[in-house]
């Protein structure tokens, strides 16, 4: 997330009783921000590089779908949303 003085560029859509619906923030393109606060340059040189060789200042945003369902259905708990089987020994891989 790009910073700008003591402020993050981002925003979050909150809902009452269910949280964040929807997030979204302004990417950091600064190479040397960016190397500053990687633990391990190295491991992600192919992501440094991608800022190294030039990329142009760029945002993303996600929607909590499920989220949103939960909203709009009343229920209490995401995990009743998502189209997955909960049970033991359920998981398909």
């Amino acid at each position: 997330m790009k910073k700008n003085g003591g402020f993050a560029e981002n925003f979050d859509l909150l809902m009452p009783g269910v949280g964040e619906v929807v997030g979204g923030s302004v990417r950091e393109e600064r190479l040397e921000e960016l190397s500053s606060k990687i633990p391990d340059p190295k491991e992600l040189s192919w992501y440094l590089d991608l800022r190294k060789y030039g990329t142009i200042s760029h945002s993303g945003f996600g929607l909590g779908f499920e989220r949103l369902l939960l909203f709009i259905t009343g229920l209490s708990n995401v995990r009743d949303i998502v189209p997955v089987p909960r049970t033991p020994k359920n998981l398909l891989c």
